[in-house]
């Protein structure tokens, strides 16, 4: 498929919040313009390098909706915020990454988890932001033809936080996780950003991103789905690019932040029954999760067990939950966050 119809096939798969981002982007413009001479506009988080918050609406009594220019990448990204129930005191903050779809699909914590309803009585905010699919929320050497412009490890790293910190009151200590995808990227987003987050919780993700078992991996994330060129993103396959992005290479570096990782065997569980919620019933959606699901999970639980041990080695402290079933998928990442939040929150007070 040519550049072209890569880029035709990828806007038809962005979803309403690419659309909806534009359309509030447009009206905030208008409003601006509509503002009488010398009347004071209202104040919006803002930061040095031009990252701001464009603009805030509230979806519903826990929930906000920040739309968030980034410099970096000149596009406006919505990021849901999940607000503890008292905001008179400070609160932490918790960045929640979706997978692969990077929340543009209906593969999100909000579709496929409680996490709402179970957030509801903790006292944090919770920032997920709504696109990066099949970037692996990194920063990428090149712009894609199918993906365009990819500066998500500023994003999340450098422009977002002071920004969250300035709309909210927060108490300036965060914590990551992400799952699958994205429990790759939160290990390489701590080691970019030592002392940003207290902790890091990468559930069914793989530590591994320069080896040929890796880049395979790798491969079936940003071309497969994306239709990207992998080579875009951290250059060539044996340069120094994918060397600087592997958390198993660079595990050192992780010393200062609390790391949790989990993973399953691959073998069904819990959640392959027809009775499941994610189930539904639906007996091609149990075979599809039981052998698809399981043979990603074992070759997960490989990558999860190598990094573990490169940790221990190195004297790097970890907290790793092996499952002896589980495949890849949503009812045991949901059981993960809600397993690992209880020791993320006596982290970050």
């Amino acid at each position: 498929m040519n550049g072209i119809g890569r880029r035709e096939q990828r806007q038809r798969h962005l979803g309403g919040w690419r659309v909806l981002a534009g359309l509030l982007t447009v009206g905030a413009v208008i409003a601006g313009l509509a503002t009488a001479p010398g009347a004071p506009a209202a104040a919006t988080p803002s930061s040095p390098d031009g990252s701001r918050v464009v603009d805030s609406y509230t979806d519903d009594p826990q929930q906000v909706t920040l739309l968030v220019h980034s410099a970096s990448m000149n596009r406006t990204v919505p990021v849901t915020v999940l607000t503890p129930r008292d905001r008179t005191r400070p609160a932490p903050t918790l960045y929640l990454l979706n997978g692969a779809g990077g929340g543009e699909d209906s593969a999100t914590w909000d579709a496929r988890t409680t996490y709402k309803r179970y957030f509801a009585d903790r006292h944090a905010y919770v920032v997920t932001p709504i696109g990066g699919a099949y970037s692996y929320y990194t920063d990428w050497q090149r712009d894609d033809p199918a993906l365009g412009r990819n500066k998500w490890q500023t994003f999340l790293t450098k422009e977002l936080p002071p920004l969250i910190d300035d709309e909210f009151d927060t108490t300036g200590v965060n914590a990551i996780a992400g799952i699958s995808m994205a429990g790759t990227s939160v290990l390489n987003l701590a080691i970019a950003a030592p002392g940003l987050y207290r902790s890091v919780a990468a559930f069914s993700g793989c530590a591994r991103t320069s080896d040929p078992a890796g880049q395979q991996y790798i491969r079936l994330v940003v071309e497969d789905r994306g239709q990207a060129d992998m080579t875009n993103m951290w250059g060539p396959l044996d340069g120094p690019g994918w060397r600087a992005n592997d958390p198993y290479l660079n595990a050192a570096k992780l010393r200062g932040s609390k790391v949790y990782m989990t993973t399953g065997t691959g073998a069904p569980g819990v959640h392959e029954q027809l009775t499941d919620p994610s189930i539904a019933g639906d007996g091609f959606t149990l075979a599809n999760q039981a052998i698809v699901g399981g043979g990603i999970e074992v070759a997960i639980d490989i990558c999860t067990r190598q990094m573990v041990e490169r940790m221990r080695a190195l004297d790097v402290p970890v907290e790793v939950n092996f499952r002896p079933t589980g495949t890849h998928s949503w009812g045991y990442w949901q059981d993960d966050l809600y397993r690992t939040w209880p020791r993320i929150e006596r982290d970050l007070r």
